[in-house]
């Protein structure tokens, strides 16, 4: 082990060639593949020699600091996240320096803006003569984000914005909110009914047609996806995606917060605390069903429910076993969940955007009633929320890699506890309550993150490398 070079599970990294004097990366050998930041990803130059422009932002909390690099593209490569999902990616090569190792790798080009880390590396970027020791942590030395104080800072930008507001009810309050504080801001938004989209996937020229006609490119994009368009709406934003525009949560993420049984994986897999949940697809395992959250009270929940419809409290063991048999006569999927009793029928929604919570409030269930949903006769009041509670819902928002969230926590005796994430929360209650200015607050995240649209960007993106194939090979696992 003498002649080993030891790493931790975090390191700091630098990349001479892309322009990067400090990059943190999590080092991973469960992932197969490495993975680096990067937004507005552009190839250019002939096809033999394609070479990738990116914008990398290096420091997490900051993303007016930006670097715009560039790189060999050596392949185009399909990868599996952590959470399953797949992604077609551009694969670039350089050399990475770690303490006084130099040595080159490759890496896939992906959105970590929700992630903790920049940069992935996996146990193919990591040579033969290096060990991973899980327990340490910066083995080889520290580097500091203050090397970027000389670095140039982008300023939100200025120029009139183009946004799409995806939505079914283009009259509701938030919808109306959100195109009032962009066109405050002097931005110009139109309101796209989701189902009346139709999807012309082109390698070369993606479209979306509406009610026959083309759509313009966005420069963004504000997904109000109703659950019940949640599939065919998670295709309208990729497609969207796709031409360019910048999407406030990706599909992937909406898709993840809106499947409650995955949804929860993903929490406890990030280790956030939260009701203990079970599931069974056997009618034989209603016993253990409701031992595993242990026992009466407990929530009977479906897997699609919406504004507080499809939650059921069962007060006794005899009505649990009678609402899970009705659920399941109906061959419907649901969860069984654990009672907060201590919460006393109240939760609070905590408004995340951009990795910090921007506005809060706690809605209290009517007299007799358990749900808490203003849908269902809440009620709202503007609340004051620990630090605790605070790290608990960004550190949620993120697990799911939403940009934007409503996320709901109950106060229980262990500290608090996640109820749920809303990938498309209403803004009514929350800005009566807190007062606070929460659509221009989200219209101000997407003037930081849009990029000038570029011409020929669709086109360029689909091309494909010398070398490379056309078609996605086998699944690579990140």
């Amino acid at each position: 082990m003498e002649d080993k070079t030891l790493l931790g599970w975090e390191e700091w990294a630098t990349f001479p060639k892309l322009g990067l004097p400090a990059v943190k990366a999590k080092v991973d050998t469960g992932a197969r593949t490495s993975a680096l930041h990067a937004v507005s990803i552009e190839p250019f130059g002939p096809l033999e020699k394609t070479q990738v422009r990116f914008i990398l932002h290096p420091i997490p909390d900051k993303p007016e600091i930006e670097i715009v690099c560039s790189a060999p593209a050596v392949d185009r490569r399909e990868v599996v996240s952590s959470n399953g999902e797949r992604e077609l990616r551009w694969v670039i090569e350089t050399p990475v320096r770690i303490g006084a190792r130099e040595w080159l790798v490759e890496l896939t080009l992906t959105n970590r803006e929700t992630m903790a880390y920049r940069m992935l590396l996996g146990r193919q970027a990591i040579p033969e003569d290096m060990v991973v020791n899980p327990t340490l942590s910066c083995v080889q030395g520290q580097l500091s984000y203050d090397l970027y104080k000389e670095f140039p800072r982008r300023r939100p930008v200025k120029r009139p914005l183009r946004i799409a507001i995806l939505t079914r009810e283009p009259n509701n309050y938030s919808s109306q909110r959100l195109r009032d504080a962009a066109q405050t801001r002097g931005h110009v938004v139109e309101m796209i009914n989701t189902a009346r989209c139709t999807l012309a996937i082109d390698a070369n020229d993606p479209k979306v047609y509406y009610d026959g006609k083309p759509l313009p490119v966005y420069d963004a994009v504000i997904p109000r996806i109703g659950a019940s368009m949640t599939g065919y709406g998670m295709a309208v934003l990729r497609q969207f995606s796709m031409m360019g525009a910048y999407c406030l949560n990706t599909a992937e993420a909406i898709g993840a917060s809106r499947d409650k049984l995955f949804a929860h994986q993903i929490l406890a897999r990030s280790g956030i605390n939260m009701p203990v949940t079970a599931f069974a697809h056997s009618p034989k395992d209603t016993a253990n069903l409701i031992a595993h959250v242990g026992d009466a009270p407990l929530v009977v929940k479906l897997l699609q429910s919406t504004q507080g419809r499809g939650v059921v409290l069962a007060e006794t063991k005899k009505a649990a076993e009678s609402v899970i048999d009705a659920f399941r006569g109906l061959d419907a999927n649901f969860i069984v969940q654990e009672f907060v009793k201590e919460a006393g029928g109240a939760d609070i929604r905590c408004f995340v955007v951009g990795g910090r919570v921007i506005a809060t409030m706690m809605r209290q269930a009517e007299e007799g009633e358990f749900r808490s949903n203003l849908h269902r006769g809440g009620t709202a009041k503007k609340v004051r929320i620990t630090k605790q509670e605070r790290i608990a819902a960004v550190q949620a928002t993120k697990s799911l890699g939403l940009s934007v969230a409503g996320v709901d926590l109950l106060r229980s005796a262990a500290g608090p506890k996640i109820l749920e994430v809303n990938s498309s929360p209403g803004l009514e209650g929350v800005e009566r309550s807190s007062g606070k200015d929460v659509a221009g607050l989200i219209v101000e995240y997407l003037e930081t993150h849009v990029r000038p649209a570029r011409t020929g960007r669709r086109k360029a993106a689909a091309r494909t490398p010398a070398g490379a194939r056309a078609e996605p090979p086998s699944s690579q696992s990140e």
